[in-house]
Formats: C-alpha cells, structure tokens, sequence
C-alpha cells in the first residue's frame, strides 16, 4: 500500500518535512501553516524545481524527525 494511504503524521507549525513521493523535487521544507488536512509548506527553493511554498495534504508529507537520523548528525560533527 502506498504511503499516503497509510500515513498518519502528526505534523505542526516548524516541523521539518519533506514530499514524500518526490523529495528530489521539492527538497526540505518547513510548515508555516496548517489547516486540517493540508499544510502550506515553506521548501525555501531547496529543491530541484525550486519551489518555495506550496500546499500540500499532509498524507504527502514525511516529517524529517520520523527518520531519526540522530546517529548521522552526531558522527559527523
């Protein structure tokens, strides 16, 4: 089952978040605003289409604190 069908995020304003189908093409972004089932997002151009701020459903959305890549961050410094 895809993603989206199954996704139950708990997302709020200041999550980090990224696009779930195509994250190459939106890049990271913040949430800025949320209204029941859809966020607007702030993706600040990072990624390859370089948008800024889109709304999208939150089924779509995967925050980046779900992957736990605290292990990452704490070897590279």
């Amino acid at each position: 089952m895809p993603f989206h069908r199954r996704a139950k995020n708990e997302l709020k304003f200041g999550d980090l978040v990224y696009y779930g189908p195509s994250p190459e093409f939106y890049g990271i972004g913040e949430i800025v605003q949320r209204e029941e089932n859809v966020c607007v997002v702030d993706f600040r151009g990072t990624g390859l289409l370089g948008i800024h701020k889109d709304e999208i459903l939150t089924n779509y959305l995967i925050p980046i604190h779900t992957l736990n890549l605290t292990g990452i961050l704490k070897t590279k410094v």
